[in-house]
């Protein structure tokens, strides 16, 4: 097993989250008061990225910002995360937006205003076959198969937000990631070749071909804000799994990173190295 993580590069979305703290979600139609606005670096690409930075990984993102303060900002926060950002594009369309309403058990509601995520191109960059690449859908499908198309090492999608998926692309992943609601709008899952899927306080399991091959509970913890509690989870998974761990341990081990997430109140939480939850998961495991 390797001493460090590895190289995972990752093409998704950068995002300007604006997030309203309320006591309850509200219903169609309805105006909520007393919330609490604040403004944080988002998008799934990039919560992704940091969070695999964070882990100790060697973390690059390609994606896209405006050519404006909060496309600034964004790219900011990835370098303090130790993100190497030299092909995220700045382009004249304005930076993606996330609307997001937290309640105070950390559901949310989420609407995503792409901007220059949706101008995404993969024009002059290039991938190493020994580099992890892990996507998402905020970003255009085309844009997704032309990175698996043009990868040719270890290929991840996070299926977020669910979509139908081209055979070609399902064909390609070597693992897919999703919770279990995306698990079940995505019919075609059923039968790819690997796929993990998250189920929030029970859990986690990993499916081949269907059939489900490990499983790991998640631990009790104090939710805060679940954004980017999925997103920790996928960098943790995917840097596990490449590190040799075998599928329970490596869901064990993201379980953990997803937990601490969910506890924070920022989409991109300051994170452990990964050896950290190697040992606390070690720990978990000896005691029960």
């Amino acid at each position: 097993m390797s001493i460090r993580p590895p190289a995972v590069t990752v093409v998704g979305s950068i995002n300007l989250d604006l997030i309203a703290t309320a006591k309850r979600l509200p219903t169609a139609g309805e105006t909520i008061g007393g919330a609490v606005l604040s403004e944080q670096p988002g998008g799934k690409g990039a919560n992704q990225a940091a969070a695999a930075a964070r882990l100790g990984g060697s973390a690059r993102m390609i994606g896209a910002v405006g050519d404006d303060a909060h496309g600034q900002r964004m790219l900011d926060a990835l370098a303090v995360a130790g993100v190497d950002t030299a092909d995220v594009a700045v382009l004249p369309e304005p930076t993606g937006t996330a609307l997001i309403v937290v309640d105070r058990d950390g559901e949310n509601q989420v609407v995503v205003c792409p901007g220059a995520n949706s101008h995404l191109w993969l024009d002059g960059v290039a991938f190493d076959p020994e580099e992890t690449v892990l996507c998402q859908l905020e970003v255009g499908l085309t844009v997704v198969l032309e990175a698996a198309r043009r990868h040719t090492g270890y290929f991840v999608l996070n299926a977020a937000p669910a979509m139908d998926l081209p055979a070609e692309l399902l064909e390609r992943c070597d693992l897919v990631i999703v919770n279990e609601s995306e698990y079940a709008l995505i019919p075609a899952l059923a039968s790819a070749k690997l796929v993990a899927v998250t189920y929030g306080r029970d859990g986690s399991a990993m499916f081949e071909h269907g059939r489900k091959a490990a499983e790991a509970p998640s631990a009790a913890v104090t939710v805060a804000n679940t954004v980017g509690a999925g997103d920790a989870f996928c960098a943790a998974l995917v840097l596990a799994l490449r590190q040799g761990l075998e599928y329970a341990r490596a869901l064990a081990v993201a379980n953990a990173v997803g937990g601490d997430a969910v506890g924070d109140h920022s989409s991109q939480p300051d994170l452990a190295r990964l050896r950290y939850y190697l040992e606390r998961t070690s720990v978990a495991e000896a005691a029960r």
